[in-house]
């Protein structure tokens, strides 16, 4: 039985893919906090080996997987809001960055003192790419970065050490570059989410027919979180050490025209005013995001069949039950 580790673990991506572990048969153990809140493994929580691990502290990272020696460690845990990086670069980088340095030198001395080496997935961000220009979508692995938030600067720093602990100690580490997905758990500060979330409150009479927005002009290619969990169980299955990937969905549109299809679910879609809010436009935005996925579909045969009109439906209907909660 494959033994697995999920960082970040209480998030929606770590929870959907203990979830998808568990349905395979694996032996999960997940990390948490605790302050850590359990609301995304509601139904499943009992079924988790928990392990309390806080990814800045050295101490903790050894002791967890020194106890647990998985077969797989998964790091998906992040500072992973780009708007709180900016208020937050210190804090970001250390968790995204230094943590993740701290996960790769505990498994480079358990490698060299007793031949410890697992596999590695580091989890990076479509981000590290930053404002890309039009000839040069989509959006390979090459191509050039251009990290615009020190959340995409810290996640940058854990693809770079990735690597060079591949090269350098020959670390199973595997890369990824995961552009935008979303889907049922997903925090309502990111923008299916948040529109989800207006709408169901509108719904309830908890909020005025008016729903606030950002940048609705944003480029995005869009992808269910089932479908990534079931991506990085592939990774791990399939791919080689040291490379990087880009995962994404295939239906690419404008936020604007996430948002019309996402209202056509709502019985109160003729009566919601869409409202421009100056605190949910960033100075320095990333704008156009399409992925080449090419290197990774072909490794491993996966794609991404869920429709985003489900994956929206969906979280819609998410937030109208967390909302009674």
């Amino acid at each position: 039985m494959t033994k697995s580790l999920i960082t970040g673990t209480t998030g929606m991506v770590g929870s959907h893919l203990a979830e998808f572990l568990l349905k395979k048969g694996e032996e999960v153990y997940g990390t948490r906090r605790w302050r850590s809140r359990m609301d995304n493994c509601r139904g499943f929580e009992d079924k988790i080996i928990w392990v309390n691990m806080e990814l800045i502290d050295a101490h903790s990272v050894r002791n967890a997987i020194e106890k647990i020696k998985p077969d797989v460690i998964y790091h998906l845990a992040a500072q992973s809001y780009v708007v709180d990086s900016l208020d937050e670069p210190t804090a970001t980088i250390e968790i995204n960055t230094l943590g993740t340095l701290h996960i790769l030198e505990t498994v480079k001395e358990m490698k060299k003192r007793e031949g410890y080496n697992p596999i590695i997935h580091v989890c990076s961000s479509s981000e590290v790419y930053g404002q890309v220009k039009e000839n040069e979508v989509p959006i390979n692995e090459n191509n050039q970065y251009r990290p615009a938030s020190p959340y995409a600067i810290g996640k940058l720093g854990a693809d770079m050490l990735a690597r060079w602990y591949f090269e350098e100690y020959g670390l199973k580490t595997i890369r990824t570059r995961m552009f935008t997905h979303t889907g049922p758990r997903r925090g309502d500060v990111f923008v299916v989410s948040a529109f989800s979330k207006q709408i169901a409150k509108i719904e309830k009479g908890l909020q005025k027919p008016i729903l606030k927005v950002g940048n609705l002009e944003s480029v995005r290619t869009f992808a269910d979180v089932r479908d990534t969990v079931q991506a990085y169980y592939l990774l791990t299955k399939h791919c080689k050490p040291g490379e990087v990937y880009n995962i994404g969905g295939s239906r690419t549109m404008k936020i604007g025209e996430m948002l019309k299809i996402l209202l056509s679910f709502s019985p109160l879609k003729d009566k919601i005013k869409i409202e421009v809010d100056p605190k949910l436009l960033r100075k320095t935005d990333v704008t156009y995001q399409i992925p080449d996925t090419t290197k990774f579909k072909k490794e491993t045969g996966w794609d991404s069949p869920i429709p985003l009109e489900k994956t929206l439906e969906d979280t819609l209907n998410y937030w109208r039950e967390e909302i009674k909660r």
